[in-house]
This record gives C-alpha cells, structure tokens and sequence, in this order.
C-alpha cells in the first residue's frame, strides 16, 4: 500500500513540474484530463490518507527506577486544600449580641446602629413581639414542610392577603427567605431565549436570579433613563422579526448599591412604548416611600397594575423575615406551581408572617412613623452634606445615605480598606456602628464603593448628631493614613 502511495504522490510531483512549465496547459492524471483545483483537492486528500497510515511515534516504555520515583516525590509540592491564612481572615468580625434596633449591644457594649435595615424601627416593637408570642404557642416553630404539602398554615394566607389589601393588589405570595424571592420570582418567568434589561447596579440577589433564569441579560446605566431607551431601541431593531419573544425591564425601587431612587414615571413610560413586562424589587422602598409607606408607586402616584411583578423582602421595614411577590392572581398563581423557593423550600415560620402582619397594623395606626424617618433623613443630609473627602451619593428621600469617596485611591482594594478603617474606628473610638459596601467575588455590581447609613425611625436626634460629630473627626485622620500608604 504504501508503494502505491508513493507512486501516486510521484504522479501528482510530475504534473505539478509539467504545470509550472505550461501553466495553460491541463494535467492528465492516470489519461484523465482535469482541472487544477480538482488536482489540488486530490493531492490534499492524498495526503491526508498518507498521514493517517502513518505510525505514531510511541517512546520504549520501561518501568521508572526506585531513585527516579524517589526523586520524582522530593520534587513534588502539593497544592493546599485551602488557601493561605490572611491577616483580614484573622481578625474578627464585630459581634452582635442584641436584638438589631436603632441601639444594639456589640462586643459587650452598646452602639448606635447605623448598619441594620430596621427602617420603622420596629425591631422589639411590643406588638410584634406579643403577636410572634401568641403564634409559638399556638404553631410552633412551623411544619418545616413545602406550602405546596404540608407547610400551608392560616397565617400564611392572612399575611398574604393583608399584603396585597395594603397595597392594592389581587393577590401575593410569600416565600421563606427574603432573598430567595428574587432567586425564584425572575426564573418562574424568564427563560433561555427571553430578554432582560437590567439596572446595573441591582443587587446580588438579583443577579442570581438573572444568572439562574438563563435568559439573554442586558444591562444598562445606573438610573440613566437615556442609556435605558436606547438600548430598548436597539433591542427592538435587532428582534423585530422575533415577535415572540419574551422581554423584562428589572428594577429596584430603592437600590440597596447606591441609594438611589428609580424614576418610575419614566420607566413605565418606556416599557409601554417599546412593550416590556416590569419587574421590580421594593425591598428597600416598601413601607418607607409614600405617604402611607405603599413604595414606590404611591410615591410617584402610579396605579400598582402598572407594575407587572413586585417583590419585597420583609426583614426591613417589617422587622420580620421572608419575602413576598405581589401582583395579579395569574402571576401568583403561576409561582405556586413553578417557583422553586416556594415549592421546595420549608414554608415561613408562622410567627413570623403573625409578625409581618402586625407590622403592616402598625404603619397603618401610626402613619408618624414614616414622617420620623423623613425627618431623621433630613438631619443627617444636613450634618453631613460638607463631610471631609466624602460625597452623599443617595436620593434624599432614601433611608440608605450613601457616602461615596470623593477622590479614589487609584486601588480597589485600598478604597475597602480606607472605608473599613473608617468603619471600625467609629465602631472603637465612638461606639457608632455603619458598614461598608463590600461585595462578594460574585457581585458584578461595577458601582463605587462607600459607606452606607442605614437610617431608621427609630434614631433620636442625639443619634444623628453624634454620628455627624464623629465622622467629622474620624474621616480627616483616616484619608490622612490611606494618602501617606
């Protein structure tokens, strides 16, 4: 066989000779008349048949001696199982050792805390704890089973339904873990091949959420109403034969990366125009925004069936924990069947949708509470609004104030580690707690980092003014340290 090769692939040399000498000329291979790029495409094939018949080189296998495997082991290092010990995995996170209220005991002394979501204050409010009383002895701690088998309690359906009277909706649904809901909500709807136009600054839970739908996620400028229409527009060039496609707008009321304030009017009037469904997540906007704590839609005066899908967790401004979905009954009951955090998780304990419930009793009995927050919100802008080094880069009508460095260090890292010397001198030298904007690895969120006061109803002006008071003194020394490294 291999003689006849070589003889072909003879053949094929001398009409390539004969061709260079007459270029016009056509070759005759075997008395058969062809053209060049026949010739070609014959000779590859030819040379790929040789190639294959050819012999891999294999080296002699012998067996290593007992000083090459010994070698060999000297030289090897294994990889560590876990990675190198740091000074920062050393050292101990601040301890709380009370309930999370506008006053808290960490590390064995009291503090003024700024770092907890208790907007209301409600944390330790009496009537939640008689009704979360009331409900332990009455259920328990739960059934510890799906809603959809066993997990299904009254308290569940009242707290549902009391969700949705209060902010006017058909129907909601409640889920076990606060940021479980957005993880379950977007892929109960979204799907590989549908569209989602996306804030970039959302929160990791709702990034989680994106990545576990596996549509086709585009993002666009944070709270840039321009940046939004154009990439709608250019959305509905690219798909216009696509009609049936699926495509979301996903939001965040108030967002927990910046502070900031979602223009609802505008968005709704984009949706509309290029036909989008909207989600959003009011987790940090329900029970704080609006006259009555209704969110953003009774703060921008927009009906709630303008909003396609709501979702909210409840261990802010209610004080509790879970979360909920609300919108109407079609979405809610779509969720009851194809929801994971709702169908395989254990349901919400009893007490705690008993004190959810009461929280929404108490807003409504006390609408000053609200006016309080605002109040508080207006002082601390004031007592800070010529902070050293520092920018307030949130709405004024949000209860997250974010300070945002006004000059960076040119680092990432250097910026953490500037914020938290800050945050953990206030925490040693004035028994004020805040926290800084850290982000997991996972957190695509490409906003600046900063420190956020979470502000609460709760906060008496002494509070506020001895939180201005120190980082009026913490912050000069601070940037001082982090410009001399």
């Amino acid at each position: 066989m291999e003689v006849a090769i070589t003889n072909m692939l003879q053949t094929y040399v001398d009409w390539v000779r004969r061709a260079f000498e007459a270029p016009s000329a056509r070759a005759h291979v075997f008395g058969v008349q062809i053209g060049g790029h026949l010739f070609v495409e014959g000779l590859l094939f030819v040379v790929i048949v040789y190639l294959l018949t050819q012999k891999s080189y294999a080296p002699p296998k012998r067996p290593l001696t007992k000083k090459e495997i010994d070698e060999l082991c000297e030289e090897w290092t294994p990889e560590p199982l876990i990675p190198a010990i740091t000074a920062e995995m050393l050292r101990e996170p601040p301890r709380l050792e009370s309930a999370a209220g506008p006053h808290a005991i960490i590390n064995g002394k009291e503090v003024v805390n700024f770092a907890s979501a208790n907007y209301l204050g409600l944390v330790g409010h009496k009537k939640l704890l008689d009704s979360c009383t009331s409900s332990l002895e009455k259920y328990g701690v739960g059934s510890c089973g799906p809603r959809g088998f066993y997990g299904t309690i009254d308290v569940h359906l009242d707290c549902e339904s009391r969700i949705a009277n209060f902010l006017g909706t058909p129907d909601s649904i409640l889920y076990s873990y606060g940021l479980s809901t957005m993880f379950s909500t977007i892929p109960a709807f979204c799907k590989k091949g549908d569209i989602i136009v996306v804030d970039e600054g959302v929160h990791w839970g709702i990034q989680n959420g994106l990545h576990l739908s596996r549509s086709k996620i585009v993002y666009f400028k944070h709270n840039d109403m321009k940046s939004l229409e154009s990439t709608l527009e250019k959305i509905t060039i690219d798909n216009k034969r696509a009609k049936q496609i699926r495509r979301y707008i996903v939001i965040e009321g108030v967002y927990q990366n910046s502070g900031q304030i979602a223009p609802l009017d505008e968005i709704i009037t984009l949706k509309e125009k290029y036909r989008y469904r909207l989600l959003m997540d009011e987790s940090n906007s329900f029970g704080v925004l609006g006259s009555s704590g209704r969110g953003l839609t009774e703060y921008y005066g927009v009906p709630t069936e303008k909003i396609d899908i709501i979702t909210a967790a409840m261990g802010h401004a209610l004080a509790a924990e879970g979360g909920f979905c609300t919108g109407n009954a079609r979405v809610i009951e779509h969720q009851r069947l194809s929801s994971s955090g709702y169908v395989f998780s254990a349901s919400l304990p009893p007490y705690l949708a008993s004190a959810a419930i009461s929280a929404i009793d108490v807003l409504e009995e006390n609408p000053n509470l609200i006016k309080k927050l605002k109040e508080n919100l207006a002082i601390l802008w004031a007592g800070l609004s010529d902070l050293p080094g520092f920018e307030i880069a949130s709405n004024p009508h949000a209860p997250i104030v974010f300070l945002k460095l006004v000059n960076s260090t040119g680092s990432l890292k250097s910026d953490m580690q500037l914020l938290d010397n800050t945050a953990n001198q206030l925490l040693e030298e004035h028994n004020i707690f805040v926290v800084s904007s850290k982000r997991s690895t996972l957190d695509k969120c490409p906003l600046p980092l900063g420190l956020k006061l979470f502000v609460s109803a709760g906060h008496t002006d002494s509070d506020l003014k001895k939180i201005c008071d120190a980082l009026k003194i913490v912050v000069p020394s601070t940037l001082k340290k982090g410009s001399q490294t």
